[in-house]
């Protein structure tokens, strides 16, 4: 944490291609109000779509490949249940495509924004921890598209679930009624100094596409009320958590009372899952938690498939994270695996 800081925001578009058959997925870009920013939040949204709309790739850019829709497609008479995604820490919601598009084409809309301030190229450790506002930007999409004439008429609000990964996921967790104590979080990150821990004293951010130097986060001076507020939404039914983070900090008695199915899903074995995402725990305590482990993938495998010469560009930029290094399954296949357990999950939850 966090991912792919180093890719200008620009170059995660909606790339125009030259059709090659007919989309039974749309994909639109509309602007949100968001109360908690003071902004409007920018997001994306898959549906299913009847024939027409122009051919598109979606986050297809020097280093990821891109995943066809139709833009501004006509929608398919609905209802359908609305999952609303959040991206990992330093990611942009469109390198959710290749799984919004799979759940699209099963029947689900999918809408998710990009969050201010951990987003790549505008991200720092000082607004990470900042999940009430990752929340309040969840609710926001859901209070836009249940209000929205235009939306409204195809989504069925009483089929609402959150989809996470990593910070996502995390904010997954907390929508849906998880309570983070600010003191356990701390305690964690003064033993372990990797992963979101090594983020907070690392010293750099992005701010406009530009590595920036900032003081090192102390978790302990993080607005401890708003940090363990609860940010519960009651409109979400079902959640899927992959690799969520935070995963040391959630109160047991908060993830007890949680009333809705969790679906958690670990990216990787248990000798390999890092400390700072270990879900089974959590599923563990939720009345409704499931828990599936995939193996020969890595927390980086959720990322989309790279394209040729990826990580000697990712190696030029100073990446350091292994974001493109195979692993022991195709990011395809393991991408599969992925959309087959979040797919059943969700279907299961809401009795389809």
């Amino acid at each position: 944490m966090p991912l792919l800081q180093f890719l200008p925001a620009a170059i995660f578009i909606l790339a125009a291609v030259t059709p090659a058959h007919a989309h039974d997925v749309g994909v639109r870009e509309i602007s949100v109000p968001a109360p908690e920013r003071g902004r409007d939040l920018s997001v994306s949204i898959w549906y299913p779509a009847a024939a027409g709309g122009e051919a598109t790739l979606v986050g297809d850019n020097q280093i990821f490949k891109g995943t066809e829709a139709a833009r501004n497609a006509p929608f398919l008479p609905g209802p359908f249940p609305l999952i609303v995604v959040s991206h990992g820490s330093g990611g942009r919601v469109q390198a959710m495509s290749w799984l919004a598009i799979a759940l699209a084409e099963a029947g689900f809309i999918v809408a998710g924004p990009n969050h201010p301030g951990t987003t790549s190229g505008d991200s720092t450790p000082a607004n990470t921890p900042k999940i009430w506002e990752r929340t309040a930007d969840l609710s926001a999409v859901i209070d836009k598209l249940a209000g929205d004439g235009e939306w409204n008429s195809v989504i069925d609000a009483d089929r609402i679930a959150v989809l996470g990964f990593s910070l996502g996921g995390s904010t997954a967790m907390e929508i849906s009624g998880a309570e983070a104590s600010l003191e356990a979080y701390a305690r964690y990150c003064d033993s372990y100094k990797k992963w979101d821990c090594a983020w907070f004293s690392g010293g750099k951010g992005y701010v406009d596409d530009i590595p920036v130097e900032v003081d090192k986060l102390y978790l302990r001076t993080i607005d401890k009320a708003r940090f363990e507020q609860s940010n519960l939404d009651r409109r979400i039914k079902a959640a899927v958590l992959v690799d969520p983070g935070l995963a040391q900090a959630y109160r047991d008695e908060s993830l007890k009372t949680i009333e809705i199915p969790m679906h958690f899903i670990n990216l990787g074995s248990a000798e390999t899952i890092p400390l700072a995402v270990a879900a089974k725990p959590l599923a563990a305590l939720t009345p409704k938690g499931s828990y599936a482990a995939i193996a020969g993938a890595d927390h980086f495998s959720f990322l989309p498939e790279c394209k040729d010469g990826a990580t000697e560009r990712l190696k030029s930029f100073g990446e350091v994270d292994p974001i493109c290094e195979p692993t022991e399954r195709d990011r395809g296949d393991i991408h599969a695996d992925i959309i087959k357990l979040a797919r059943e999950a969700l279907q299961q939850s809401f009795g389809e």
